[in-house]
C-alpha cells in the first residue's frame, strides 16, 4: 500500500474551500462567525503521510470495535487505493470474494484531505458501514422492493416488460430508502471511531464543506451536509460528556 500512497507524491492536490469557524460563544450572547485564510491543499507527500498515519492508528480501533460489537462478522479490514486515473474524490466499503472487507480511497481522496482528522472521519465512516451490515440489509431492501414492485405490476395486467421494469425501478427504491439512515448511523459510529483512535471528528466532518450539498431530493442517497455535520457534533458531545 505505501508504495501505491507515495503515488500521490507526483499528483497535484485538489482546490478546495473550507469555512473556518471563529471563537466560541461567551455567556449570554453568540459570536458571529469571523472570517479567516482557508486552509490550502497539503503538499502531495504531508497527504501520503497524513494518510499512512491514519490508517496505523485507526484500523486498529476499527477491527476492535468490530470484534465487540458484531458476531460471526469478518473484522479483517483491508484497506486500499484506487489509482486509477481520472477518479474523483471518493472512498467506498465493500466485500471481496471471501467476505473480507475492503475499504478503498481514491487518490483525489486523499490528496484532498486537509488533516489527518479528516481522513480518520472517512475511514470510521467506510467501515461502520460493515460494522453495521449495511451491505446485507440493502440487498435485503432492494429485492424486498423489486418484489412488491412486480406483483403490483403483474396485478395490474402489465406484459412481461413492463414487470421487468417495475423490478428495476422497485429494487432501485428499496435501495435507497434506508441509503440516508445508514449514511447517519455511518457517520454516528465512524465518529465513535475517530473520536478513540484520537481523532477529531467534528474537524473531521470539513470534507463536507467541499462537497456538494445533496439536500432534500427526492430519493437522494445521501442526507444534507448540514444534517450530517450535526450528527457528528451531537455524537461527540454525547461521548465527551457535555
Amino acid at each position: 500500500m505505501r508504495a501505491v500512497v507515495l503515488a500521490l507524491v507526483a499528483a497535484g492536490g485538489l482546490a478546495g474551500c473550507v469555512p473556518a469557524y471563529g471563537p466560541v460563544a461567551g455567556a449570554g450572547y453568540e459570536a458571529a462567525p469571523v472570517p479567516v485564510a482557508m486552509p490550502a491543499p497539503l503538499a502531495p507527500r504531508q497527504a501520503a503521510a497524513n494518510f499512512l498515519r491514519v490508517v496505523s492508528r485507526v484500523e486498529p480501533m476499527t477491527e476492535d470495535i468490530c470484534r465487540q460489537r458484531t458476531r460471526g462478522v469478518n473484522c479483517d479490514f483491508r484497506i486500499v487505493i484506487d489509482d486509477r486515473p481520472g477518479q474523483g474524490p471518493n472512498a467506498f466499503q465493500t466485500l471481496d470474494e471471501g467476505g473480507r472487507p475492503i475499504l478503498g480511497f481514491t487518490l483525489a481522496l486523499i490528496a484532498d484531505a486537509r488533516n489527518e482528522d479528516e481522513i480518520a472521519f472517512v475511514l470510521g465512516h467506510e467501515a461502520s458501514h460493515h460494522i453495521l451490515g449495511h451491505i446485507p440489509q440493502t440487498q435485503q431492501t432492494a429485492m424486498a422492493g423489486a418484489m412488491m414492485a412486480g406483483i403490483l405490476a403483474q396485478a395490474t395486467g402489465a406484459d412481461a416488460v413492463a414487470v421487468e421494469t417495475a423490478q428495476r425501478m422497485g429494487a432501485t427504491v428499496g435501495a435507497r430508502r434506508y441509503s440516508r439512515a445508514f449514511e447517519l448511523e455511518a457517520d454516528a459510529l465512524g465518529a465513535e471511531i475517530a473520536l478513540y483512535a484520537g481523532y477529531d471528528p467534528v474537524l473531521g466532518t470539513g470534507f463536507f464543506d467541499r462537497l456538494p450539498d445533496p439536500g432534500d431530493r427526492f430519493l437522494g442517497s445521501h442526507p444534507p451536509n448540514a444534517q450530517r455535520k450535526a450528527q457528528v457534533a451531537a455524537v461527540v458531545a454525547g461521548l465527551r460528556g457535555y
